[in-house]
């Protein structure tokens, strides 16, 4: 791949000025040859297999970013959904979990993700225990993030591992009581999870997958922002070709980095994740690229359709600019890892159904939401419910990840730190959906799942 002078130009001031920056190298690992009928065997192999594969995983990431100049934010791993590699297994599957965390801290990545279960058309005895175990062990880790998919658009909403997760996360939150109910920001619920996704914290390794991977995420919301000031007298279709042309640049230079990864790692090339990922630094926002394009703030009418351009742009620029597209690729709206839509919430212009509306268009969900901490579980599982079927009619992935807060009440802030940033605790609707939710059972998929 030549770059020109004039785009490696570009591309230094994209790093120094507009906060860009590859946030994850993330590799991708199969466990499925770890299992046995014994869990300590099962956690013995699992750290020993993460260990020996990821052992360069660091070093490598630290030689690109001096070579290249280039900031990579985190190094991270994904695995196999445990509740395969643990499927013939006796014993506590919060060994494993241990395992992973100590392998993490061993070789030295920021988080691990795939703590998960693939639960869309019913759960097994497997799944069942290991999805029990997600609280006890994101109070115990530090590094370890959990998932479950609960919908597809193929097999429809299993309604009844709804209702679990709804409980599980709430429970995640109250054992991490003394920080905000912090484990629950590590635990996400799908629709249509892919099975590729670099970022944390839904990553894990599909079964589909090549035995060892390496994915790329970049990520540029302060590129785009900054592309948008500078024509302030477009139409939209102007503006969505000048976007079009600044995703093109930023997924290059996710490409350079995949490229250079997998052969110095000497490990299947994965895909180039080229979302928009948000922080809580000033200029890194994606609700500001939101208010350049003319809305006062994000959550007024027009942010919807803003939005949809913003994702249509970014994702036909960057499928020029990459052998392979994959992950979530789109716009992430994580209120407290966003500063301008921490600041939405708190005037009130932005709601949890005016997200849940946006989450139509946008590449992940409800993420990163703190709510009361006396909310229900039946109503935190009608709001997942919801966005599950979001992402099932419109054959998209599409997640949850809300916090309630312990003791938390509305407009209270948050403060979580580091990279998941501050927010204040959002209201929810009051009345009931405990009679729907206590049916279980599944939600059938649309008439468009049958496509045999």
């Amino acid at each position: 791949m030549i770059f020109t002078p004039l785009e490696i130009e570009q591309t230094l001031r994209m790093f120094q000025q507009q906060n860009l920056d590859v946030r994850t190298i993330t590799m991708g690992i199969n466990l499925l040859g770890c299992a046995d009928s014994d869990m300590r065997r099962i956690a013995a192999r699992v750290y020993d297999r993460i260990c020996t594969v990821a052992e360069r995983l660091v070093p490598v990431g630290e030689e690109i970013e001096a070579r290249l100049g280039v900031p990579i934010i985190n190094k991270r791993i994904s695995v196999t959904p445990i509740s395969l590699v643990t499927a013939g297994a006796d014993g506590p599957v919060s060994e494993v979990a241990m395992a992973m965390e100590r392998a993490a801290q061993t070789v030295g990545v920021n988080f691990i993700g795939g703590f998960s279960a693939l639960v869309h058309s019913g759960m097994t005895r497997s799944d069942e225990r290991m999805i029990r175990a997600i609280p006890g062990v994101l109070a115990q880790t530090e590094k370890v993030c959990a998932s479950a998919n609960v919908a597809t658009s193929r097999s429809g909403i299993n309604m009844d591992a709804v209702a679990l997760m709804a409980f599980i996360t709430k429970e995640a939150a109250i054992k991490t009581r003394d920080r905000y109910g912090f484990g629950a920001s590590r635990l996400v619920v799908f629709a249509n999870a892919p099975e590729d996704n670099p970022f944390m914290a839904g990553a894990f390794h599909g079964t589909g997958q090549a035995d060892v991977v390496v994915h790329v995420g970049v990520s540029g919301p302060g590129v785009v922002h900054a592309t948008v000031r500078d024509y302030p007298d477009a139409d939209l279709s102007e503006l969505a070709e000048h976007i079009k042309r600044t995703a093109f640049k930023i997924t290059r230079l996710g490409q350079l980095v995949l490229d250079q990864a997998a052969d110095m790692l000497r490990v299947e090339r994965g895909i180039v994740d080229l979302s928009l990922a948000p922080t809580p630094a000033v200029g890194d926002s994606v609700a500001r690229i939101l208010e350049e394009m003319g809305l006062e703030m994000a959550g007024a009418p027009g942010s919807t359709a803003a939005l949809a351009l913003l994702n249509n742009a970014v994702k036909k620029g960057g499928l020029m600019a990459s052998s392979r597209v994959g992950g979530l690729s789109g716009s992430f709206l994580p209120v407290s890892e966003d500063e301008a839509m921490a600041r939405a919430a708190e005037a009130g212009a932005l709601t949890i159904e005016k997200l849940e509306a946006m989450t139509a268009i946008c590449s992940v969900g409800l993420d990163m939401i703190p709510v009361p901490g006396d909310t229900s579980v039946e109503t935190l599982a009608g709001i997942m419910a919801d966005e599950m079927a979001i992402g099932v009619m419109n054959h998209k992935t599409t997640a949850t990840r809300l916090i309630p807060v312990p003791g938390g009440v509305a407009g209270q802030w948050v403060e979580f730190g580091g990279l998941l940033g501050r927010a204040p605790i959002m209201s929810v609707n009051s009345f009931s959906c405990a009679g729907f939710i206590g049916r279980g059972g599944m939600i059938p998929p649309p008439v468009t799942s049958f496509r045999n």
